[in-house]
């Protein structure tokens, strides 16, 4: 790896990056990302997840705001609410989803929203104390929701990504994170970039694209990466966002986010 100055900022996004395969967060990690703050430097939590999944990421040690559902909402991990939003407008959503159960048949559907989630009635996915069950498109319509939700028991991630991205076109941003058979549907114009580069854009002084550093596995995390003056690919990344990324590191079961911080910013004795 060529000489960068050191950033003022890390976004990294979580599961498959930051996180383990098993979904938790190692020792080493927590330490090291301490250090990370300590020294001054920003750490900005990017992820696919709803708010509701954001508690058990509420101790990492990383303060102030989380990004959450590729960008529709902020999160505030000390107080744990939601303190802005980007929404999918109300017509559209109603569009979208009628459009999508005409146009791919054997979908089911379901909503990220500011009450919560909700799921069609055979929506896979949805743990059993998760709520939200509702009974048809119109009342998942209803909702103010930054993000939709579109499994197949059949299709595999990227053939039906395609699908909902033809059904979509232009009204909406279609990505998926990597999970088995579900797209994720996302505002116009709201991704993961969009949501960092605002956030950015707050800070006292504003932080430039160029002092941020960028780590991520998943097309969802293309945007964020190419923004970033600096992008990293987790050695599981998929094969777009390795050829994408200026940089490759070790994979998330090695704390490959955790152990590239710790050699770039000299954090000796972190590991």
């Amino acid at each position: 790896m060529t000489q960068h100055p050191p950033p003022r900022v890390v976004a990294t996004d979580c599961d498959g990056t930051l996180l383990r395969s098993d979904g938790t967060v190692s020792a080493y990690t927590r330490e090291v990302l301490r250090r990370v703050t300590g020294a001054g430097v920003g750490v900005v939590l990017v992820t696919a997840r709803p708010p509701r999944w954001m508690e058990p990421l509420a101790d990492l040690g990383v303060d102030g705001l989380a990004l959450c559902g590729n960008g529709a909402f902020t999160y505030d991990l000390a107080s744990r609410t939601v303190v802005s939003s980007r929404l999918l407008e109300q017509e559209v959503l109603g569009e979208l989803l009628a459009d999508l159960r005409r146009g791919i048949p054997g979908i089911r559907l379901a909503t990220e929203g500011l009450d919560g989630h909700a799921r069609e009635p055979g929506y896979e996915g949805g743990a059993p104390d998760d709520g939200g069950l509702v009974r048809d498109v119109e009342e998942l319509a209803g909702r103010a929701v930054g993000k939709v939700l579109v499994r197949h028991d059949h299709l595999h991630t990227e053939e039906l990504t395609a699908l909902v991205a033809e059904v979509v076109g232009e009204r909406a941003e279609v990505s998926h994170s990597g999970a088995v058979r579900l797209t994720e549907i996302g505002p116009r114009g709201v991704t993961k970039a969009v949501a960092l580069a605002a956030w950015c854009a707050e800070q006292a002084p504003p932080v430039g694209a160029h002092e941020v550093w960028a780590f991520g596995d998943m097309p969802n995390d293309l945007p964020m990466l190419s923004w970033a003056g600096r992008s990293f690919a987790v050695a599981n990344a998929h094969p777009h966002v390795r050829a994408a990324a200026s940089d490759a590191v070790p994979g998330n079961d090695e704390d490959g986010v955790a152990r590239t911080l710790a050699a770039l910013l000299g954090l000796g004795g972190a590991g």
